[in-house]
């Protein structure tokens, strides 16, 4: 059986620079952005996940779990680095995040897919929710 290249592992910290290079990786830093408020992101998440490689030691990727730990899960900030995506990774946090809400009993567990990245996540069995709307607040 193939050896993964990669572990993954939920955190409660990490390397500041390590998590903002994922969130540059998934074009959802910007440049104003306080780095030093990564440690509370990371805290304030249900359950943080970062895949490294064995190799190098490198944080490769990351993803996480907003929830009140007793109904519903909304999985976000799934991101891999471009040169590691296509070996599993992203599927590999997504199951591990899963599996960590189910065994906490929470089993209604939602994301909002980035275009063009529904197939990506159809194929770990998340659905469409026909009839509902993604909406988020914009003040005018």
């Amino acid at each position: 059986m193939k050896q993964e290249q990669f572990d993954i592992k939920f955190v409660r910290k990490w390397p500041e620079d390590e998590i903002v290079n994922l969130y540059k990786a998934g074009g959802w830093w910007k440049d104003h952005y306080d780095k030093s408020a990564i440690k509370h992101l990371i805290k304030g998440s249900f359950v943080f996940a970062i895949a490294i490689d064995k190799k190098t030691g490198k944080t490769i990727g990351m993803g996480r779990v907003l929830s009140d730990g007793v109904s519903d899960a909304y999985i976000q900030d799934l991101v891999i680095l471009s040169e590691f995506r296509a070996k599993g990774i992203g599927k590999k946090i997504v199951k591990k995040l899963i599996n960590h809400c189910k065994s906490k009993n929470i089993n209604w567990i939602a994301l909002i897919a980035e275009p063009d990245q529904e197939g990506f996540y159809e194929n770990i069995d998340f659905k469409q929710m026909k009839n509902y709307t993604p909406m988020k607040y914009d003040e005018k």
